[in-house]
Formats: C-alpha cells, structure tokens, sequence
C-alpha cells in the first residue's frame, strides 16, 4: 500500500519539474475549437462547478468517480463526450493561458484562501514537509506548483486575446458561493445552452459543501483524509485567511501580489492589518 504514496510525491516533485514542460505539451493533444476550457488556479472551486455543470448539462449526478468521464481535466479528454453547442467538450485546465485555448470560463479566488488550502490538503498528503512561511514565499514566487504563482497566472488569463475578443467568462469565487445561480446562468449563457431555473437550482441543491463531503466519503478514487483540514472538499471558506494569517505574512503577500489583489478589489494589507491583529491565535508557522 505504501507505493500508491509514493507515487504520489513523485508525481508532485515531477509537475514542478524540468518534465513539465513535454508532459503539459503531450496533454494538450487533441483539442478541438469547438471545445470550451474551465480554467482556474488550483483549489478555485474549479471542482464544485465541474459537478454542478455535469448534472446541468449530462443530466446525472456528478461523482468524483465519474466526473472526469464528462468533464475531464486536461489530458485524459479524448473520448470525452460533447456537452456543448457545435460538438464542443468541456475540459479542465489549471494552465496559465495557452494558444491553444479558444474560449473558456475562468474562475478565480482570493490567492490568500487558496494558498491555505493548498498548504494543508499538500501537508495532509504527504506532499510537502515545511512550515507555512516557507511554503508561502515559494507559493508567491510561484515555484510551490508548477502553475506558477497566482498573480502570474490571473494576468495570463485576463490579459489574454480571449479575453479581448469576449471569448472569456470571468467569474469571481465569493461571488459564485454568494449567488451559485447567477453565476452558473452567466456561465451557461456564455455556453450557448438554455437551461430551465429548476436545473440549476437542483444541481446547486445535490452540490451543497455537505453533499460534496458526502461525495468525497463515498469515492473509491480520492486519498482518504484524516483530519477536516487535509479533505478535498473543506469549507470553501470566504475570507478565512483573515483569522489565520499574521500580519508579516499579509504584507508580504502585498509586496508580491498586492496589485493584482487589489485590482480584482479585493482588500489589501492596509485595510486589513487591524482586524486580522485583534483576532487571537492568528496561525505563526
């Protein structure tokens, strides 16, 4: 049993590699224009609005056993069946933009959550063995995954010449916690495809945080976590970070991504300093 581990790190240690790059090359093979790329950074949500769209568009109930038949992360998409519109698949992509990406839907998510998140389901994993500081100057240097750092890769994709030609749904994760039904009939809309509210709000209903939970118990495929913090599907906190980062490791997320933060109008070390120091046991790694 302690090869399946194993592999895993190796695995890891390979997608932040000189192997990288041939290997992201190999997964893009076979795209079609028509296909349509749900993208994001890691721990984005990019999961929970896989699941909700293939129970919209396929008509079953999403798994983790069985999402990456209908909507399949990058590289194992060839027999992917066509949800869209024209024949067009839609596949997972947490690559910074690529040419060969034609349209797509982005979501994005405060860098701040994410990076806790990541912090802990990688430690739960057995990924990484460092302390949260060490981990967060390599997550803002962009070399704790092979993605890239966070505001390297939002601008990649806002920047980007779908974006400018309006072949690019933006769609912010607080707001899609906030308001799911909104946000999935803008995406849906971007899609070309008419779907009555009942689907929606069924889809949002079987992928509440707890239904998911009950989806990670049951899968056969997922590792298995111990501890709430090392799950797949934790709390999809908004603004967790506040309570749990300190007020160095705030300002220096500012000094590397306090631009892009505040762009996407999201608050910044000097809006944020007072609060996050009155709350106690703030997390020093």
């Amino acid at each position: 049993m302690a090869k399946v581990p194993n592999l895993r790190r190796l695995r890891h240690r390979a997608s932040k590699s000189l192997l990288r790059k041939p290997l992201i090359w190999l997964r893009h093979r076979g795209l079609d224009p028509a296909d349509v790329f749900l993208a994001s950074y890691p721990r984005s949500g990019n999961t929970w609005l896989r699941f909700q769209l293939v129970e919209i568009l396929a008509g079953r109930s999403a798994e983790f056993d069985n999402v990456n038949r209908l909507i399949p992360e990058m590289g194992i998409h060839g027999k992917t069946p066509a949800l869209l519109p024209g024949g067009g698949r839609l596949i997972k992509t947490h690559e910074p933009y690529r040419p060969n990406y034609t349209r797509a839907v982005y979501v994005y998510r405060d860098l701040r959550d994410i990076l806790l998140s990541m912090y802990s389901r990688e430690t739960e994993l057995n990924l990484i063995h460092i302390d949260l500081d060490t981990f967060l100057k390599e997550f803002l240097e962009g070399t704790a995954s092979g993605f890239g750092a966070w505001h390297d890769h939002i601008e990649s994709w806002l920047g980007c010449p779908l974006a400018r030609r309006g072949d690019l749904c933006v769609i912010r994760f607080e707001e899609m916690r906030n308001n799911p039904e909104s946000a999935l009939a803008e995406i849906l809309d971007f899609l070309g495809k008419k779907v009555d509210r009942s689907v929606i709000q069924a889809a949002i209903a079987n992928n509440s945080l707890e239904r998911m939970k009950e989806k990670e118990k049951r899968s056969e495929n997922l590792p298995k976590s111990k501890t709430e913090e090392g799950r797949f599907v934790r709390k999809g906190a908004v603004g967790g970070w506040r309570s749990r980062l300190t007020e160095e490791q705030i300002r220096l997320v500012d000094q590397h991504a306090g631009p892009v933060l505040a762009r996407l109008g999201y608050p910044t070390a000097h809006a944020t300093l007072e609060p996050v120091l009155a709350v106690p046991g703030a997390i020093r790694a």
